[in-house]
């Protein structure tokens, strides 16, 4: 594997508190970094977890001494399953972790593909407890990409086993498939997408997610705390998409282009991921948010 860079080695040395908070009578775990108090949480993918994010997560806390926290919706990660599941559970369990692990009374929430629906469900439907939210390439359709590759089966199908954990991690791919990827990354999230079963080792989420409906257009409104959208150069939302999904939502909303980087923007280029949210955090920090009504011409 490839030498490991001196930031991403103290990232993964940072010490998290973890939890775990009921919702509906599910458990869903968390892990938080830094002092309690205002902050932000931090939604994975579908079928992925809370340690997508074990590298950013600390990045984040430091050095603005804010509570950071990661979550494993339901179906994924060590938290609960369901028999079904929805995106408006998801985000009433992202609140919860936010308030258990002390993420402040309005915590800003972060969702990476998948988890954007849910940062964008939340701010439609809890917006007076947020201080914001933001989608990182997070494609606004009929069926989102895990999902299309969920029905034609060329993933996220019955959980097979495997008869070792070297095997079941040598196995990992990220969905949709990226050419580039950091090593050591791709690694440390690969070795905790796994868990052992009576029978051998299966990936850490329920295919049952995948049955869920989607976020589409029509479900976008106007949300009710600040809103933001990052997009991947290389990824799965385009010029054209982000247009839309500002329209929609009503009010000036920054989009915010992340280059070079495609889908899985925390595995290629989780600095200049950081750099951006560090930047509109520290922003909205110190500025007021546009009416609802205002319009920004684009």
């Amino acid at each position: 594997m490839a030498t490991t860079p001196a930031w991403f080695r103290a990232a993964l040395e940072a010490e998290a508190d973890v939890g775990e908070v009921r919702v509906s009578g599910a458990p869903v775990r968390f892990r938080a970094w830094g002092p309690p108090g205002d902050g932000l949480v931090l939604v994975h993918g579908g079928a992925a977890h809370s340690r997508w994010w074990d590298h950013v997560a600390p990045l984040l806390a430091e050095p603005a001494g804010r509570r950071v926290v990661a979550l494993d919706l339901t179906g994924h990660g060590d938290s609960g399953r369901r028999p079904h599941y929805t995106l408006d559970v998801w985000a009433e369990e992202t609140l919860a972790a936010a308030d258990a692990a002390g993420a402040g009374t309005r915590p800003v929430v972060v969702g990476h593909s998948m988890g954007g629906m849910v940062a964008l469900v939340a701010a439609q439907r809890f917006g007076d407890r947020l201080a914001g939210a933001v989608a990182i390439d997070t494609p606004v359709r009929d069926q989102p990409p895990e999902d299309i590759a969920a029905r034609e089966r060329r993933a996220f199908g019955p959980l097979k086993r495997y008869a070792t954990r070297e095997e079941a991690v040598a196995r990992f791919r990220a969905v949709p498939a990226q050419e580039v990827a950091l090593p050591y990354v791709t690694a440390h999230i690969a070795e905790h997408s796994v868990r052992r079963l009576d029978d051998g080792w299966a990936w850490k989420f329920d295919p049952v997610v995948f049955n869920r409906r989607p976020l589409e257009p029509g479900d976008l409104d106007v949300p009710g705390c600040r809103v933001a959208l990052f997009r991947a150069e290389h990824g799965l939302v385009p010029a054209d998409m982000g247009e839309m999904i500002v329209d929609k939502l009503g009010r000036g909303v920054p989009v915010v282009e992340i280059p070079t980087a495609a889908h899985h923007v925390m595995i290629d280029n989780p600095i200049a991921l950081v750099t951006g949210l560090r930047t509109l955090l520290g922003d909205w920090q110190h500025s007021h948010a546009a009416r609802p009504d205002a319009t920004v011409s684009r």
